[in-house]
């Protein structure tokens, strides 16, 4: 089995400062709402809003600091962005009211998607020949991480109390502030030059901006694990509740032991049409599978139900890789941060309107919602090929006006240790996404 953490040098650096991250995160992501909820005791209604309008904070800062990791050095630009989250995830503790609650939310909010895309560089840069190997293996570490830091506020939601959530938020602080710390370690990567043509290139990437629209509605699959089978095992089965327990886990665990190995067999823009195809095709089934456990005995769908979400990871692990591969391929490599930033901009939308149109299709109207969604992303995945052929012809014109000049042959060799100390990598000088050996993927 692939290991998720690599053995040594920057990539391993990167790696263990996403593993401190996201354990932080998990202590969150599975208790942050509860604290606001249960312990501040703000009204539900109003902790949605202040969710919504940080998401769309987040949508605006992904692609300017992306910009501005290419350009003023992405090491620098993603430890700050740490630290920042680290604040205001410690403001927390005093957001005993709605604006308070707004403000401290969108700015720990707009932060982690800013870090999301200043780290996209990094990747690139350190990645090796096929970054999207790499980032399949953050995946696996992030999924491994967060697990853990659930099994924490498991601990802070089974107590219940004021400081027990206000010693998980300042946990969580610590972790961020020990991610970033970490990046010390890392050599720093130089700035991109500015190169000729318009400013906001990737906004006026067409092909790439469909591709960022398909992948967003795909995306609204990450919340079928977390929000909609959890409401629909309770409110129209009757499998036993525990069971949303063993749903997250196995998902986890397919993750980090599957996501590099799948990620290794899609090594090219047209493999990540497919690899989008084939997740479609398997979001499909899944939700067929999980409309016919209402109506059945408690262990028929319990069996329905584990089966569906072993089908669903697989399309998973296919989406992400999918996902890896065109977002890094078709982005030219003096822009990574800006282009990232956009890719995002699909799954932000996802992450703010995917839990209400999964609520609206598969609780409230039932059975025919999730054939209707996995209907929707099959069709997505049909799709999906065409727009990837579309922004490599695309890519393949633009490529003499993107790139930096070719490194003299001579100049080709493999990275030394001397190479890091100085910040600085030789990068591939042929057209990125041409060779399956030359390609880029990452997300």
């Amino acid at each position: 089995m692939p290991q998720p953490m690599p053995d040594a040098g920057p990539q391993r650096v990167l790696a263990a400062s996403n593993f401190v991250y996201t354990v932080g995160s998990g202590l969150y992501l599975t208790a942050g709402v509860l604290y606001f909820t249960q312990a501040v005791r703000l009204p539900a209604e109003e902790v949605g809003i202040g969710l919504a309008v940080a998401g769309l904070v987040a949508l605006a800062l992904g692609v300017a600091v992306g910009h501005l990791a290419d350009r003023a050095g992405a090491r620098g630009v993603y430890a700050a962005t740490l630290v920042i989250q680290a604040l205001t995830t410690a403001s927390f503790v005093f957001a005993d009211s709605f604006w308070p609650f707004v403000l401290a939310v969108c700015a720990a909010t707009g932060a982690k998607a800013a870090g999301t895309a200043a780290r996209s560089p990094l990747i690139r840069h350190y990645g090796g020949e096929r970054p999207q190997e790499f980032r399949a293996r953050l995946r696996a570490v992030t999924n491994l991480g967060i697990s853990l830091g659930a099994l924490g506020a498991g601990w802070v939601v089974q107590v219940g109390t004021l400081t027990a959530y206000q010693l998980m938020l300042i946990g969580n602080a610590i972790a961020f502030l020990v991610s970033a710390a970490l990046l010390v370690l890392l050599p720093p990567v130089a700035p991109v030059p500015v190169t000729g043509g318009p400013r906001w290139t990737a906004l006026r990437d067409r092909p790439y901006l469909l591709l960022t629209a398909l992948d967003g509605v795909m995306a609204i699959q990450f919340k079928v694990l977390t929000v909609a089978i959890p409401l629909w095992l309770v409110g129209a089965t009757a499998a036993p509740h525990w069971l949303i327990s063993a749903i997250m886990i196995t998902g986890t665990v397919m993750v980090v032991v599957f996501q590099v190995r799948v990620s290794r067999g899609v090594a090219s823009p047209a493999a990540g049409g497919h690899a989008y195809r084939r997740a479609g095709m398997a979001f499909l089934v899944s939700c067929s599978v999980v409309s016919l456990s209402a109506g059945v005995p408690a262990w028929a769908a319990a069996v329905l139900l584990i089966t569906a979400v072993v089908i669903h990871t697989v399309g998973e692990l296919w989406h992400s890789a999918a996902g890896f591969e065109v977002s890094f391929t078709l982005a030219p490599p003096h822009a990574t941060g800006q282009y990232l930033g956009v890719f995002g901009l699909g799954a932000g939308l996802a992450e703010a309107m995917g839990p209400g149109l999964l609520i609206a299709l598969c609780v409230t109207w039932g059975r025919p919602g999730w054939y209707v969604l996995g209907a929707l992303f099959a069709l997505t995945g049909m799709a999906a090929p065409f727009a990837v052929r579309w922004a490599q012809d695309h890519h393949q014109g633009q490529q003499p006006h993107l790139t930096t000049p070719r490194t003299p042959k001579t100049n080709r060799k493999h990275t030394t240790a001397a190479d890091f100390a100085g910040g600085t990598r030789h990068q591939p000088s042929e057209p990125a996404g041409r060779l399956r050996s030359q390609s880029f993927g990452e997300a």
